[in-house]
């Protein structure tokens, strides 16, 4: 088992862009948002390394649709519940130890000019 370090074996998928509903303001609730993400999930990879068996492993392909699905069926207020959603859905698949989550809001609603605001967190699966 990873322990979700540093160190730890890790999957990364760079770059994913959604139009999402995620804000306080009126036009953010009613106006899908663009959004980026980097996740990093963390897994023991050894066996897949070895058997090159994609049941060894975690399927990125299988967690980003299940994202897609997700993410444009929900709501979110908060950059924080929408990290912690993703978080959420990684848990979903056996293998993941942990997850790195960062979401970029690619148009912030700030006076300045801001490229991107974004929360990274990082979750440990909760041991049961």
């Amino acid at each position: 088992m990873a322990d979700g370090g540093e160190g730890s074996d890790r999957i990364e998928i760079r770059g994913l862009e959604w139009l999402l509903f995620c804000g306080v303001l009126p036009h953010e609730k009613s106006q899908r948002q663009p959004f980026r993400f980097d996740i990093d999930i963390h897994a023991d990879v050894s066996e897949a390394g070895e058997s090159d068996d994609l049941n060894h492993t975690v399927n990125y392909g299988a967690f980003i649709d299940r994202l897609d699905q997700v993410l444009m069926a929900e709501k979110f207020e908060l950059l924080e519940r929408l990290a912690k959603r993703v978080t959420e859905i990684a848990f979903e698949f056996d293998r993941v130890d942990a997850v790195t989550v960062r979401v970029h809001k690619l148009r912030p609603p700030v006076a300045a000019h801001a490229v991107s605001t974004g929360v990274r967190i990082h979750r440990v699966r909760p041991v049961t």
